[in-house]
């Protein structure tokens, strides 16, 4: 897969690939917000996780910096979410969408990780140039329906556990993603009901430096066939 790094006022086209993709979820760190999310999740009849925080896997081949994504059915929606990836360059950052079949999510959050392309941004930051301001930077997502933009998420990085804590959890210990792993590190709980769209804009947006990394896709359903 092929990104542009962003280092202050440098652009390096570099091509990465990823082995393992790790799916952190339940990673708040108020219990409040994270009991505001199992609850959006009840409503959909979903039952909770088995641990708190918890990680799933699924395919890296689901990574995708396309702009438009393909799924089966109407009961899919994306969700902004800051992403760490192990790389040769060291750990980088991009922003992402664990776009996620919500029916299936009913009956197995983990199966559900698998039925849907993953995007996220073409564009990265080192992570440790934003290392320092993390909490800061805000998440931002949008639902685009009818050619009309819908605010779905607001937030910041404070709310989800500190990047160290989510990789140190699954790699016993460890402070950095290896080589070839990429990894969400978890949403924020959305502004009304969970909810599909034509498309979603997601945003990380850094107060201290004034950039931002941005990904749009569009959603196109397919149908289910008996």
């Amino acid at each position: 897969m092929r990104f542009q790094l962003h280092e202050g006022e440098r652009i390096s086209d570099i091509e990465l690939a990823f082995e393992d993709l790790i799916i952190a979820g339940m990673t708040g760190r108020d219990g409040t917000a994270v009991q505001a999310h199992l609850d959006e999740l009840a409503e959909l009849d979903i039952e909770p996780p088995s641990t708190i925080p918890i990680y799933y896997r699924a395919s890296a081949s689901l990574l995708t910096t396309a702009e438009r994504i393909q799924v089966i059915g109407p009961d899919s929606s994306g969700e902004v979410e800051a992403m760490l990836l192990g790389t040769p360059e060291g750990m980088l950052v991009a922003v992402g969408s664990d776009h996620t079949d919500r029916r299936v999510e009913a009956y197995s959050i983990a199966v559900s990780k698998q039925m849907c392309d993953k995007p996220l941004s073409r564009d990265l930051w080192r992570y440790a140039d934003v290392a320092d301001g993390w909490d800061d930077i805000e998440l931002i997502c949008d639902r685009l329906v009818g050619g009309e933009r819908h605010p779905y998420q607001r937030g910041t990085l404070g709310a989800i556990r500190k990047p160290e804590d989510l990789i140190a959890g699954y790699f016993d210990g460890a402070r950095e993603l290896p080589s070839g792993v990429a990894m969400f590190t978890g949403t924020i709980a959305t502004l009304g009901d969970i909810a599909g769209a034509d498309g979603f804009s997601l945003s990380l947006a850094d107060p201290r430096s004034g950039r931002t990394l941005r990904h749009d896709y569009d959603v196109a359903v397919l149908p289910v066939v008996a």
